[in-house]
C-alpha cells in the first residue's frame, strides 16, 4: 500500500485514527500528513472557570499498526537478492565439497557434473527458503532473506572441513500480526517442499536406467531428504519446533516421511 502523503510503497502503513487515512513512519503523525481533522486531535479544556484564558491538551491520539496485503504477492528488495546471492554461493560451495571425493566424482561422470551437483545443492537450499518467504507472503506479511553472520560463517568453514557440514547461512525473516496457526504453515513449507523434492528425485532415479545421471539424481534425493529432517528436528529454532507447537500431528507425519526418505537414502547410495 502507498503512503497517501508521499505515495512511498509500504507493506505495514500506519493508519490515522482521525481521518482514517494510511500512511508511512515518517507521516504517521496527524501534523505530518496535513489532517483534514487535526483539531480533533486537540481537545480545549479549562483549568479553571476563573481564568479567562484556555489551556489547550497535549495531541494526544493513537495507531493503529496493521499489517495489509501487497498487491504483489511476490517480491524482492535489492538486499534481499544480494543477501540472497552470497547464501546461494556459500551453499554452492558447500556443494562442491560434499561431491569432492573420488568415488562421488566417478558416479556422477567426472568434474564437470561436480558443478552440476554443487547447483542441486544450493537449488534445493534455494526452495527451501523460498518456500518459507513466498507462504509469509500469501499470508501478508513482510518477509525477506537475511544473512546471519554466525550460521554463513560456520558455513563457510564447512566448505573445509571434513568433520561437518553444516548449511545454515541466513533464514526468511517475517514482520507483522501473526499467529501460531500462521507461523506454523510457514515453517513447515520448507521441509515440505523438499520432502516433496526428494521423493520426486526418488522416482525419476528409480525409473531410468543405472547411469551416472541416475546416481545424480540419487544425491538429489538425498540431500533434499537430510535438509527436510535436520529442518523438522523439534528444537531451538528450527522449523520442526514451530511445527510442533503448531500441530503436533502434522510434525510427526512430516517428521516421519522425512526420517524415512533419509534412512532410504543411506540404504541407496
Amino acid at each position: 500500500m502507498k503512503c497517501q502523503k508521499c505515495g512511498t510503497e509500504t507493506f505495514l502503513p500506519f493508519r490515522c485514527p482521525y481521518c482514517g487515512g494510511y500512511f508511512c513512519t515518517e507521516h504517521r503523525l496527524p501534523e505530518n500528513h496535513e489532517c483534514p481533522r487535526i483539531e480533533s486531535a486537540r481537545a480545549p479544556i479549562k483549568e479553571e472557570q476563573s481564568q479567562v484564558h484556555q489551556t489547550w491538551k497535549p495531541i494526544e491520539y493513537t495507531v493503529t499498526y496493521i499489517p495489509v496485503e501487497s498487491r504483489r504477492k511476490v517480491c524482492f528488495s535489492g538486499k534481499e537478492v544480494t543477501h540472497l546471492a552470497v547464501a546461494a554461493l556459500v551453499v554452492f560451495g558447500i556443494g562442491l565439497s560434499l561431491g569432492i571425493s573420488p568415488s562421488i566424482i566417478q558416479n556422477i561422470g567426472g568434474i564437470p557434473m561436480l558443478f552440476v551437483f554443487g547447483a542441486l545443492v544450493m537449488t534445493s537450499f534455494l526452495i527451501h527458503e523460498l518456500a518459507h518467504k513466498f507462504t509469509a507472503q500469501k499470508s501478508g506479511l513482510w518477509a525477506e532473506f537475511r544473512i546471519m553472520l554466525f550460521g554463513l560463517i560456520l558455513t563457510a568453514i564447512s566448505i573445509v572441513s571434513p568433520l561437518f557440514k553444516i548449511i545454515s547461512p541466513g533464514a526468511v525473516v517475517i514482520s507483522g500480526l501473526t499467529s501460531k496457526r500462521k507461523i506454523g504453515k510457514i515453517s513447515i513449507a520448507g521441509p515440505l517442499t523438499n520432502i516433496l523434492l526428494s521423493i520426486g528425485f526418488l522416482l525419476v532415479a528409480l525409473s531410468i536406467p543405472v547411469s551416472n545421471f541416475a546416481y545424480l539424481l540419487l544425491l538429489g534425493f538425498a540431500i533434499n531428504a537430510w535438509i527436510a529432517f535436520l529442518n523438522l528436528i523439534p528444537l531451538g529454532i528450527l522449523d520442526g519446533f514451530k511445527v510442533f507447537l503448531w500441530n503436533k500431528i502434522v510434525w510427526a507425519l512430516a517428521f516421519t516421511i522425512s526420517l524415512i526418505l533419509t534412512i532410504a537414502s543411506y540404504m541407496l547410495l
